[in-house]
């Protein structure tokens, strides 16, 4: 059996969920409201403010979509609630990082700034060398820090670009001179 996929997923006060027909489920929270159509093989129960996910058989495919429903369901809730937040660090000397009304303007040692428009949903702030992405879609959030990320990844001998704060750069040594 999965073992996520048997987890109930506990509903907080001030969330409602509703599950409509070809399991579209619709959460909505204090942050704000989630829509996602789940896989239609799955059979998904609100019951006593608990929401269990069961699978018909034991296929392959139907295994491992019951704990991806249930994951799903589990980050829906919880971005209503708490909301999603990664935060990224510009490192290099003139890299830097600052918003424009809803722009995201980063110098990182091109011929020009690099510019991008918050998506819709997302929130991104600026604290020194550090970038806050913030929302209630773990998936959403996830991807456009990863955007962030793309426009200068960092390198492995200086360290320099922009890397997620607890990610761990492997660094190499450099040449060294003849003598």
């Amino acid at each position: 059996m999965s073992r996520i996929g048997r987890m109930p997923i506990a509903v907080p006060a001030g969330v409602t969920v509703d599950i409509a027909e070809n399991n579209k489920v619709t959460v909505k929270g204090p942050k704000g409201t989630l829509e996602r159509v789940l896989p239609a093989e799955m059979e998904i129960k609100l019951e006593a403010g608990v929401i269990t996910v069961s699978r018909p058989n034991d296929l392959k495919k139907m295994r491992s979509l019951h704990g991806l429903t249930r994951t799903l369901i589990n980050n829906m809730v919880i971005g209503v609630t708490n909301g999603y937040e990664k935060v990224l660090e510009v490192n290099g000397v003139g890299y830097r990082a600052q918003k424009q009304g809803k722009k995201l303007v980063l110098a990182l040692g091109y011929s020009h700034p690099v510019e991008m428009d918050d998506p819709e949903g997302i929130e991104t702030k600026v604290d020194g060398n550090k970038i806050m992405v913030c929302g209630i879609d773990k998936e959403k959030v996830g991807q456009y820090a990863a955007e962030i990320r793309e426009k200068r990844a960092p390198e492995p001998y200086k360290g320099k670009g922009i890397k997620y704060q607890d990610e761990v750069i492997r660094r190499k040594v450099g040449k060294t001179g003849k003598k």
